[in-house]
């Protein structure tokens, strides 16, 4: 059966269907289309799912740490805390995360930006929550499939490097041919490699971190690839 990956895009998201080799690139409109994809054995989605009450959850410091020697910490961002998605107003924001942390946190802006695609997600999986969808990170999994990958994705080396890695996986350059209207590469791949750690999780093989907690909803607070 196929897996789905999935990134964030502009409001949106790009999915990459995955069934053996083949994959194909699909724009969707919002979470609730994401989770509508048929015949989709797990969804893996570069996005948290689990979120703390109270603090920093366990498995964004251990993923920044597994690509801090690759120069890539700063892309796990830190996850806001679940009152944070009360409101769209980043002032509110910063002064329920403060309120809600000790020591007190706030969101950064960039934080702060993802707040709208999370509720929305989180929202979507309901209660109980759906079991198929697991939290991944791109950068983890192209750290798998090229052990050596140090350029960033925005530069040409980075892009050439994760479309190499991929190629060994998958038939990528068929699914960026035949990709919808303006998806960004960028985020193309990173679609893919989400799949791509879909697949693993299917195949019960995939590595992942966290503390084995859960949420006050029953998400899994962790990170797989």
């Amino acid at each position: 059966m196929a897996v789905l990956g999935v990134d964030g895009w502009r409001g949106r998201w790009v999915g990459a269907l995955l069934d053996g080799r083949a994959v194909r690139l699909l724009d969707l409109a919002d979470a609730t289309a994401v989770l509508a994809v048929p015949d989709v054995e797990v969804v893996g989605i570069d996005m948290p799912i689990g979120l703390s009450d109270t603090g920093v959850r366990a498995c964004d410091v251990l993923a920044r740490k597994l690509l801090s020697p690759f120069g890539a910490a700063s892309s796990v961002f830190p996850t806001p805390v679940r009152a944070v998605l009360a409101t769209d107003d980043y002032a509110e924001a910063r002064a329920l995360s403060r309120a809600a942390t000790d020591p007190p946190r706030a969101p950064s802006a960039q934080s702060f930006q993802l707040v709208k695609a999370i509720r929305s997600l989180d929202d979507a999986l309901g209660d109980p929550p759906a079991g198929h969808v697991v939290e991944v990170h791109p950068e983890l999994a192209f750290r798998v499939l090229d052990p050596e990958l140090g350029d960033a994705k925005v530069t040409a080396r980075g892009m050439a490097r994760r479309l190499a890695a991929l190629r060994t996986v998958m038939d990528v350059d068929a699914a960026l041919l035949d990709a919808p209207p303006r998806v960004p590469a960028v985020d193309a791949l990173d679609a893919c490699a989400a799949a791509w750690s879909a697949r693993r999780f299917a195949d019960d093989v995939a590595e992942c971190v966290g503390d084995s907690g859960t949420d006050a909803r029953g998400r899994p607070m962790r990170i797989c690839w």
